[in-house]
């Protein structure tokens, strides 16, 4: 949530900047509004108290003086009820001024490009060349179903389409790639964590996905909790309300969950493979950071992510996405995109943000300067990576003509020294 003072002083630039994501000016004025009369009230109403003090004060002077205070108390009566009845209306103005705040998105990073959509990203760099095959190279659900590691017809049959079983090897694998993740992460000083997969509204509030977003996720029906979209909902909101020390920042989280999507208006899109499931295991990154540490940090999120797929061997590139394509909470964000060859083209497998103090305004997440002063941290997150993903990058990088599959060196030690699948 952005600083309604920081709008109130510098509204041109706000308007400026958020209209490169499609925020009206309008909108930006209508809140400024709402927050003048919710000011506005405040005034009247702390003007009404110190009346009813000086009020109080002489019905007990007349009192002690055994003089009639009637004129004082009907007075001091009716100052109250204006008193309640202004109350009353700044909780119902905060109320809509904190909704229409929370509706507005990040600002984005003055140094990311501007555009409406993917078609503005910028190109940093690519890691790794893709492989010529001597054959036409497979998509991953054919490969998988051949082999009998992936069935997506049974998936479907028991829960609906964007559902998969994983089998024997295949469930294997994901498992290998997942302890693989951990493994890496834990390396570069992350805390491995295992967090719950329900969360409450608030904790989706603090991340973002709150109010605008509830379409895009899986509520229990009769109560305020939700399937988690992603480990970033739990692990962010680890210190939801809370002072962190300032010695112990940067705190870095890794978790494997489950994650459930709805995946709310991609109708007709990747409706094939393992590319956009409404279930699938994701290897989260979460940091929190001092202001001045934060786009250091992203970049060695970056980094990590990258790390788990050079050492796989899988060829990506590194892209800055534009204003209109970043998502609601982010200020800048790098997309990790891994080679498909089936499909001759690069696919996001890892999106890495900062999203400065967008999040720890919701969520109140706090530490003390070297002054003792209280600011909010900056909260970061990242993919490290998709699981499902990144096995379908496998299954397509790695085919052999004969439809099997060579296992990357690194994995074979979690499949048991196995260096292929075969039929």
């Amino acid at each position: 949530m952005l600083d309604i003072k920081m709008i109130r002083q510098n509204t041109a630039e706000v308007k400026e900047r958020l209209a490169t994501r499609g925020v009206k000016g309008a909108t930006i004025d209508e809140l400024l509004a709402k927050d003048k009369l919710r000011r506005d009230l405040l005034v009247e109403a702390e003007n009404l108290k110190m009346q009813r003090n000086t009020v109080s004060e002489a019905i007990a002077q007349a009192k002690r003086n055994k003089e009639d205070a009637s004129q004082q108390i009907a007075q001091m009566r009716e100052v109250g009820g204006k008193i309640k009845g202004l109350d009353e209306k700044i909780n119902e103005v905060n109320e809509i001024v904190y909704d229409m705040a929370a509706r507005i998105p990040n600002l984005p990073n003055p140094q990311i490009p501007v555009g409406e959509d993917e078609e503005a990203n910028v190109e940093n760099y690519k890691v790794g060349t893709p492989r010529e095959f001597s054959f036409e190279p497979k998509a991953h659900w054919d490969i998988g179903e051949d082999l009998g590691i992936l069935d997506f017809k049974r998936g479907a049959k028991v829960s609906g389409a964007r559902f998969v079983y994983y089998k024997g090897l295949g469930a294997r694998l994901e498992r290998a790639l997942y302890n693989f993740m951990l493994d890496e992460h834990a390396k570069e000083g992350y805390t491995e964590m295992i967090t719950p997969y329900l969360v409450n509204d608030d904790s989706m509030y603090g991340t973002g996905q709150f109010p605008k977003f509830k379409e895009d996720v899986y509520q229990m029906r009769g109560e305020s909790m939700t399937l988690i979209p992603t480990a970033e909902v739990p692990l962010t909101n680890y210190y939801r309300d809370e002072v962190i020390p300032s010695e112990e920042l940067p705190v870095n989280f890794t978790a494997l969950s489950p994650c459930f999507r709805s995946e709310a208006g991609s109708a007709g899109r990747d409706t094939r493979g393992l590319i956009r499931m409404h279930q699938f295991h994701k290897v989260e990154m979460v940091k929190y950071t001092k202001p001045e540490q934060s786009y250091e940090e992203l970049e060695k999120m970056t980094k990590n992510a990258g790390n788990i797929m050079e050492k796989l061997g899988l060829p990506y590139h590194v892209i800055t996405l534009s204003t209109g394509d970043m998502g609601f909470s982010a200020a800048k964000t790098y997309d990790l995109e891994v080679w498909m060859p089936a499909q001759n083209t690069y696919r996001e497998i890892s999106s890495c943000s900062n999203c400065e103090d967008f999040q720890a305004r919701r969520a109140h997440i706090q530490y003390r300067d070297e002054n003792g002063k209280l600011q909010f941290v900056h909260t970061l997150n990242g993919s490290g990576l998709a699981v499902g993903r990144t096995l379908a990058a496998i299954l397509e990088n790695y085919q052999n003509e004969d439809g099997s599959v060579t296992i990357p060196e690194v994995l074979r030690p979690y499949m048991g020294g196995l260096d292929k699948i075969t039929k």
